[in-house]
């Protein structure tokens, strides 16, 4: 199966380059600048070793073909551009699998692509630093399934495709499908992203402040109504496991969204939590925490774009 991996980023970079280092047909679909600096190999510093691969890459005006599996792993605002890129790479028997945050990147790649799109997402901690991919925690788990849940050959293909290369690699579908898992993770992820974005700090500082542990529940419970008034209320076990990550004592825990900010970058805030109000405003659920976030994350980039 020939993989062309959208972006080499921290995520693309990473589920990419083990792919690459497994023996798998991967391609890189990159910007050149990022290209230069995988010319030299992919450098990915895991928990316990470091990898050095050598891995194909290529530039959108260099694309030689279609592809039978594509990654999208860019973030969310790049997307548009990116669809334009890796177009002349999609045939008629690719199937495409985003690992992208939240669901409008959903009605984009379908609107352009209608059915090749299904439904992927991943669970890592990882970071960029110049060409190197780091590994910051022990989670590395990507997901894929049809929308609509059912069990079909191109889902056992991408499954042959991803298992075995280092992380685990899982299909999902049934009622409890991969549509249940992205609002799930989209669930968990607006509430990290609003928690520490809005309040400025890990977890474990959130946490000894005053009113804390209270503001990360209200949190928690504005998401998890959101996801139930659209038919997919976070199961039990997911909200335990959120409530349980964002109060816990001395937690140094943050959210991408937070560290991109405090980095002075972009930021995935329309995506992670403007849609989720706009959904919250169209289900007629109130979320005033949710929009106090997406608020003071809209000054910030509106702050970044004046400077």
């Amino acid at each position: 199966m020939r993989i062309l991996v959208v972006g080499a980023g921290a995520v693309g970079g990473y589920f990419g380059g083990l792919l690459a280092q497994a023996g798998r047909d991967v391609t890189f679909l990159v910007r050149p600048g990022r290209l230069e600096f995988l010319r030299s190999g992919l450098v990915i510093e895991q928990l316990d070793r470091t990898l050095r691969i050598d891995v194909r890459a290529t530039t959108a005006d260099a694309l030689d073909g279609t592809y039978d599996l594509v990654l999208v792993t860019v973030k969310s605002f790049g997307l548009e551009a990116a669809i334009d890129d890796f177009a002349p790479a999609v045939g008629p028997a690719t199937t495409i699998v985003p690992l992208l945050n939240g669901m409008r990147h959903l009605d984009l790649l379908q609107a352009r692509f209608g059915d090749r799109v299904v439904g992927g997402l991943c669970f890592v901690a990882t970071h960029l630093d110049g060409g190197t991919v780091r590994q910051l925690g022990p989670l590395q788990t990507v997901m894929y399934g049809e929308l609509d849940g059912t069990p079909t050959p191109r889902i056992d293909a991408v499954d042959a495709a991803l298992t075995g290369a280092g992380f685990d690699a899982r299909a999902r579908s049934g009622p409890d499908g991969i549509l249940q898992a992205l609002w799930e993770k989209w669930f968990v992820l607006a509430a990290g992203g609003a928690l520490t974005t809005l309040l400025g700090g890990d977890v474990g500082a959130i946490e000894a402040a005053p009113n804390g542990t209270r503001t990360a529940l209200a949190i928690v419970a504005e998401c998890a109504s959101v996801a139930a008034a659209a038919g997919h209320e976070p199961s039990a076990k997911a909200r335990a496991s959120a409530e349980r990550t964002l109060t816990a004592a001395g937690s140094d825990f943050t959210t991408s969204l937070y560290r991109d900010q405090a980095a002075g970058g972009e930021v995935e805030a329309e995506q992670i939590l403007g849609d989720l109000v706009a959904r919250a405003d169209g289900l007629g659920v109130s979320v005033p925490l949710l929009a106090a976030a997406d608020a003071a994350l809209e000054m910030y980039r509106r702050g970044r774009a004046a400077s």
